[in-house]
């Protein structure tokens, strides 16, 4: 019965030391494999396209919501479709918010990571014009 002990002893310390040198030799192989910096050539840095100023809601319904809210996907009401009348009675502030926060099968933001609060606001009216 004491060998089995000890045997058993044995075996969790060296369970713990190869898991020790497990996590060293991953954080040696991370340092090894990583970046030491960028290179660029005279001329061609990364060009980053100037803003352009706010997006208007019809713009921001085509690039970045027409995918749901214009086919319906995933339960979203479809511009100017009635589904949006129950959202709309509980006022845009609410519906501004959910979109913002995300709700149900919406992610935050929708699609639209880059759009300001007021470019989604914008987005809002445009799809429940004449609802």
């Amino acid at each position: 019965m004491k060998k089995i002990t000890v045997v058993l002893a044995l075996l969790s310390c060296a369970l713990v030391a190869q898991a020790s040198t497990d996590d060293k030799k991953i954080d040696e192989l991370k340092a090894r494999i990583a970046p030491v910096g960028q290179v660029y050539l005279a001329g061609s840095e990364p060009v980053v396209a100037a803003p352009t100023g706010p997006r208007t809601g019809e713009q921001v319904y085509q690039s970045a919501c027409f995918a749901c809210h214009g086919t319906g996907a995933m339960d979203a009401p479809k511009k100017g479709d009635a589904a949006w009348k129950p959202r709309l009675a509980q006022g845009m502030e609410v519906l501004h918010k959910h979109a913002i926060d995300g709700i149900r099968n919406m992610p935050p933001r929708g699609t639209c990571g880059d759009c300001s609060d007021d470019e989604i606001l914008d987005a809002i009216k445009f799809m429940t014009e004449g609802v």
